[in-house]
């Protein structure tokens, strides 16, 4: 057990099913709780990923999991991305440790073949979470018009998360004015970000979540290597450093703000 003055950290999403871990998943969970890593959301981007973050959470207490379907796996036809979330839904009504919808969103960047069906997706999926009483977690990627559209136009009953919120700041302001939580990452902490201190001080601290997406996008100084959840220190203290606060205020805020989204 930790003691009382160390720092607790809320990873609001990583991707501990991912393959990359599945030499030493068992050591790197072990690894980032003792870190002070002491909740975290395994995101689910298909059926298969959805049921090994299920999994993991299932094994490990402080470890929750979301039932998504990712943009980059939109199937081909409406017939299938039909069947397929369905099956999500299911995943999501029957599993307990299942916190969010997610991850779902736009990526225009890998698929650019699919804009009409990834917006469907997009748009049932939040009416998912809506029906489920369940928060959202939203990707986006060279589609940024397309995703203010869709989140000032469709409710989003119990609020979500632009999550590795791009730093652009229409889409800051408006996931903010639709009460959105944006979530930081490791891209913060990278020496080529631009406009990265001015968005992360647009966003009030009650909205602000911290991330890895690991095991991608590690943080300086390990840009470039396999990330974990351990890292998410180098993010609260980029964060406080652009926001001249201390980081324990900041790992502190974002460890409640996930809590309140996440788990009440």
């Amino acid at each position: 057990m930790k003691g009382k003055k160390d720092l607790e950290y809320f990873d609001s999403h990583m991707h501990l099913d991912d393959e990359k871990f599945d030499l030493d998943r068992d050591k790197i969970i072990k690894k980032i709780y003792e870190a002070g890593v002491t909740k975290c959301i395994c995101i689910g981007t298909n059926i298969e990923t959805t049921k090994k973050a299920i999994e993991i959470a299932n094994e490990n207490s402080f470890i929750y999991a979301s039932s998504g379907l990712h943009p980059e796996d939109i199937p081909q036809t409406e017939d299938e991305l039909w069947k397929t979330i369905d099956e999500i839904k299911k995943l999501a009504q029957n599993n307990k440790k299942i916190v969010a919808i997610g991850e779902i969103g736009l990526d225009y960047y890998w698929r650019k073949d699919t804009k009409e069906l990834q917006k469907k997706a997009f748009i049932k999926q939040i009416e998912i979470a809506n029906e489920l009483n369940l928060p959202v977690s939203i990707h986006t990627r060279d589609s940024i018009d397309d995703t203010i559209g869709i989140i000032r136009n469709i409710k989003i009953k119990k609020s979500g998360v632009l999550h590795c919120c791009p730093f652009n700041n229409e889409l800051v302001r408006h996931g903010v004015d639709e009460g959105l939580y944006i979530a930081f990452g490791g891209t913060c902490t990278f020496k080529n970000s631009k406009n990265a201190e001015n968005i992360v001080n647009m966003v009030p601290i009650d909205k602000i979540l911290i991330e890895t997406d690991s095991p991608y996008l590690a943080p300086e100084p390990f840009r470039g290597t396999r990330n974990d959840s351990s890292n998410l220190k180098y993010i609260v203290q980029k964060i406080a450093e652009f926001r001249k606060t201390e980081p324990e205020a900041i790992a502190k805020a974002t460890y409640a703000n996930a809590e309140t989204l996440f788990l009440k």
